[in-house]
């Protein structure tokens, strides 16, 4: 039954028919970055001048800043610039990106899109770069969890399985999470170990001082005595206290896992960062419409790069 609490929103999501319909060629697809990084009318990304000239006859830079002489196009001074693949594809990819809640291979965008699986690879992690804006400090309550990324040992070669250097999650990569309750934002990121240092600098850079602070009961987390703490101790099956639990930033782990299992199947320690990106900016947009979530991603290319060979580097 539908909950028609006033004030509630309900998000309106965007099929793939309504999405073609919306955007059925490459002019559509590049009016609407337009629309999106210049809502006022074109400026140039150099300057910053609104003196432009529209509608020139280069061949791939439409518009010209008259102060600065210099062409430009909706792609110059983003996450874009340089790429060969037209607006509409990249829209496209933008879509399938943010309404697969468990990501997208390359090898389904390369068969969808119609590029090679090494084209569709590269853009999608350009199109990661969007969600790495930091987040302002959470007010709280703030869950904070971490947890350990990586391949099981059966599954493994015996060379590897015999490589690795102990048990458990040893070897593994390893991820800090936080999540605020009051909006139900999520942050997460890479950390090299699950030390003291590492953990608690991870809590104050992403918490208010002061705030409620709910962790299961690691050492790591203790003794922070700028934040109201209190643990569970999961290692005696204590879950839920009141409201002291970190369901929250696990409901989050395991999406983050499912995407690992089942879309991507690996996620290397080198790019790891980029899809725990893509995972929790996806999860900090899910409330929103999808077209406003569309829009988010646009603006969030600006001001970015990322070339292939850094990515490969």
């Amino acid at each position: 039954m539908a909950n028609n609490a006033p004030g509630r929103h309900y998000r309106t999501g965007l099929s793939l028919v309504e999405f073609l319909r919306l955007y059925p060629d490459e002019r559509a697809a590049h009016d609407w970055f337009a629309a999106q990084r210049w809502p006022n009318g074109p400026r140039c990304p150099r300057c910053g001048s609104d003196n432009v000239q529209s509608g020139t006859k280069h061949k791939t830079m439409p518009y010209r800043c008259r102060p600065c002489r210099r062409y430009f196009s909706v792609k110059t001074g983003s996450v874009m610039q340089d790429s060969k693949l037209g607006c509409l594809t990249w829209l496209v990819a933008m879509y399938l990106l943010a309404v697969g809640l468990k990501g997208q291979s390359s090898l389904r965008l390369h068969r969808d899109l119609g590029v090679c699986q090494k084209t569709a690879w590269y853009l999608a992690h350009r199109i990661r770069r969007t969600y790495g804006d930091r987040l302002p400090q959470f007010s709280g309550p703030v869950e904070v969890d971490e947890t350990f990324i990586g391949g099981k040992r059966r599954n493994m070669p015996k060379a590897k399985r015999e490589a690795l250097s102990g048990r458990g999650a040893v070897d593994k990569a390893i991820v800090a999470g936080a999540k605020d309750r009051g909006t139900g934002e999520v942050v997460a990121a890479v950390v090299p170990n699950t030390e003291n240092l590492t953990l608690r600098t991870f809590v104050r850079d992403v918490a208010e001082p002061g705030s409620q602070v709910y962790t299961d009961s690691a050492a790591a987390y203790q003794r922070m005595p700028e934040f109201r703490h209190e643990a569970v101790n999961h290692g005696i099956g204590e879950y839920v206290r009141g409201q002291a639990h970190t369901n929250g930033i696990e409901s989050f782990w395991s999406m983050l896992k499912r995407g690992y299992i089942g879309t991507y199947h690996h996620m290397s320690r080198k790019h790891l960062g980029r899809y725990v990106a893509e995972f929790s900016g996806r999860h900090n947009l899910r409330d929103a419409d999808t077209t406003d979530q569309l829009s988010a991603m646009a603006r969030g290319l600006v001001g970015k790069r990322l070339t292939y060979a850094d990515l490969t580097a």
